[in-house]
C-alpha cells in the first residue's frame, strides 16, 4: 500500500490539489504495479512565513 506526501506552499486551489492527488495516484500505480485504491496521497500545506530559502522567509519575498 503505497504512502505518497507531497509538502507545498499553500495556495493552490481545490481543483488544482484534485488534479495532483489523480496525477500521483496514476503514476504510482502504473510506476509500481499497485491498485490505484491502495495508493493514499497526503497533502502537506504550509503557510508561506513556514519557509525560508537563503535566509529569507518566503512571505518576505
Amino acid at each position: 500500500m503505497p504512502y505518497v506526501t507531497v509538502k507545498m506552499l499553500e495556495g493552490r486551489t481545490d481543483e488544482q490539489k484534485r488534479a495532483l492527488v489523480k496525477e500521483v495516484t496514476e503514476a504510482v500505480s502504473r510506476t509500481v504495479n499497485a491498485p490505484a485504491e491502495n495508493v493514499t496521497v497526503f497533502i502537506e500545506e504550509m503557510p508561506k512565513n513556514h519557509y525560508g530559502v537563503a535566509g529569507v522567509l518566503h512571505s518576505d519575498k
